[in-house]
């Protein structure tokens, strides 16, 4: 039985199921299924082959997929399958089924990946081009949101420039719940496919956003969002190198800003959130955490408590 797997726009996934195992197919695209004109080099799924692979030597056992082969003309790998009955979190988090143990393990998984890459010249060599990054991330996130949002472009830009001068560890450049399969044995990473070297606060932030996302998707539960939002942080922030701690929560508060506006106005917008009004909400939010650039996370909390 093969069957496609949804909840991405950059490629064709598959999972294969035989009387004898379940495996998983995935192909990169050169044109990404959105609105907007969006192109980006299929030779990514090679980095993310790799990235699977080194990422499997830090975390727990089932942390990551098994690659288990792949045809390069038609770019493309084989990778086994989550345990049947695994969800993506994205699911459980929009069903509000909140649950602080896996806000707490992937916060470990992402602190293991700063922790153990951090200032490692291999891995610098191995995923310092930011190609795909880029394409997949900067352009339709940041840099469209430059434009679509004047009154906050300078901000962006200046965003954009600082991180992008932080090459310090990997990133794996798409830390959202819907990349995180949740089984009763623990969590598993996908989607490695924009996985660089440079600066892990964005990773962090983008994690982040989700939370506070559907805290304006459904408001009755916006405390326990934010209280995964805290677990989540707290786990990371242990993990991390002593070096980053001078600079990392501020650089995710601006990176938060940014993304914020990014999943409405950029060029993958959340599908989750409808009418103008919450759209606004989360508009204004980025908006003064981009102009203002607080301190700590817990400021930009209070501020959608008060929302």
């Amino acid at each position: 039985v093969v069957r496609e797997l949804g909840g991405g726009v950059s490629n064709r996934v598959l999972l294969v199921e035989t009387s004898e195992r379940r495996l998983v197919l995935k192909q990169s695209l050169d044109r990404l299924r959105v609105a907007d004109e969006w192109r980006a080099e299929r030779s990514r799924i090679f980095r993310e082959r790799q990235g699977i692979a080194d990422a499997g030597r830090w975390f727990p056992r089932g942390g990551v997929p098994q690659v288990l082969w792949s045809d390069d003309e038609n770019f493309l790998f084989a990778m086994s399958a989550a345990p049947e009955g695994a969800e993506t979190w994205k699911a459980q988090l929009l069903d509000g089924r909140i649950e602080l143990g896996v806000a707490a393990t992937v916060g470990v998984l992402l602190g293991l990946l700063v922790r153990h890459s951090w200032g490692d010249p291999e891995m610098e060599r191995r995923y310092g081009d930011q190609t795909a990054f880029d394409q997949l991330r900067i352009d339709p996130y940041y840099r469209t949101v430059a434009r679509r949002r004047p009154e906050v472009a300078l901000e962006i830009q200046a965003l954009v420039a600082e991180s992008a001068a932080r090459r310090v560890a990997l990133v794996h450049g798409d830390w959202s719940p819907k990349n995180f399969l949740v089984h009763p044995g623990g969590v598993m990473v996908i989607d490695f496919e924009v996985i660089h070297y440079g600066d892990p606060s964005f990773d962090a932030a983008f994690c982040l956003n989700h939370f506070l996302l559907k805290c304006f998707r459904r408001p009755e539960l916006a405390g326990r969002y934010l209280e995964l939002a805290r677990v989540f942080w707290t786990w990371l922030e242990g993990l991390l190198p002593r070096a980053a701690l001078p600079w990392f929560e501020r650089a995710t508060v601006g990176q938060l800003g940014a993304l914020l506006l990014a999943r409405i106005d950029g060029k993958s917008p959340v599908e989750y959130l409808a009418g103008e009004p919450v759209k606004q909400a989360v508009r204004e939010l980025g908006v003064w955490i981009l102009k203002e650039r607080p301190q700590t996370l817990e400021t930009c909390y209070r501020r959608v408590e008060g929302s």
